[in-house]
């Protein structure tokens, strides 16, 4: 005779506590995934902020190192403008406050570069500078200002053209500091004219000012470039490099990032 056995199943407390257990496992384990998913996403940020400034940096070095003694004509064509113009000099980044080989009054004659503070010029294809003097505090310091600023413009050397483009190799570069993002931006040819448009390219945000620094062959840091013209050759200078730059850029969130870029012979 055979003896049946009993089956006997879960009661429903049981079953509440094992659900229990699970749920309270399944929360710890969705938060840990949760918590490792924000580490990434801040981590990924940070590499990114880490990317732009290295980039932003690197560039500054690579321009600065190859900086040519090539003046470029105004793009009115009635005078020239420095290989580097900087300092306090207004106008856009084709810089059109550059030195004038006329005797007319208001040429800037022995001065290297004409000022107006209030100027704003616009130039057909490439953005309206205004470069008040809200936007400067000391000179060679320039804050981030609604208005574009330009902040430095120069040749430079080293214009890579794999693709045998008749082009130069020499290139007209421009930094400028608009709502704390600073641009770089470059001509596709040395002389160019009003209509002339720029390629721009956006380096690096949450910038509160930028610094730059000159120092001439007597070992003297300069505000502005190029330094006051010879008196009765207002062209001396246009061909005038510094031996080296110091650039500071401040951050909202890394502070003043501060580098010596020496300008090759």
């Amino acid at each position: 005779m055979q003896t049946r056995i009993a089956q006997r199943g879960f009661t429903l407390i049981e079953l509440m506590v094992a659900v229990f257990i699970t749920a309270v496992v399944l929360s710890m384990g969705y938060g840990a995934v949760n918590q490792a998913l924000t580490n990434h996403e801040a981590l990924d940020a940070r590499q990114e902020r880490l990317l732009a400034v290295q980039t932003t940096m690197r560039l500054l070095t690579q321009d600065f190192t190859q900086l040519a003694p090539r003046p470029v004509r105004q793009p009115l064509g009635d005078g020239w403008l420095p290989a580097l113009l900087a300092g306090t000099s207004n106008g856009t980044g084709m810089g059109l406050s550059g030195v004038n080989t006329g005797t007319s009054p208001g040429t800037g004659l022995g001065s290297g570069a004409a000022t107006n503070p209030t100027t704003t010029t616009t130039t057909p294809g490439s953005t309206s500078l205004a470069t008040g003097t809200s936007a400067t505090v000391g000179a060679g310091t320039f804050t981030s200002s609604n208005n574009p600023v330009s902040i430095v413009t120069f040749t430079r050397a080293g214009w890579a053209n794999p693709a045998g483009i008749q082009r130069p190799a020499l290139q007209r570069v421009t930094y400028i500091l608009e709502n704390g993002t600073l641009r770089r931006e470059h001509w596709p040819v040395l002389d160019a004219v009003m209509t002339t448009a720029t390629v721009r390219r956006e380096l690096l945000d949450k910038v509160k000012s930028v610094t730059v620094r000159y120092m001439d062959v007597s070992f003297n840091w300069r505000d502005q470039w190029p330094p006051q013209a010879l008196a009765g050759d207002p062209t001396a200078n246009l061909r005038l490099r510094p031996i080296a730059v110091e650039v500071t850029l401040e951050l909202e969130d890394w502070g003043k990032i501060v580098r010596v870029i020496e300008v090759a012979a």
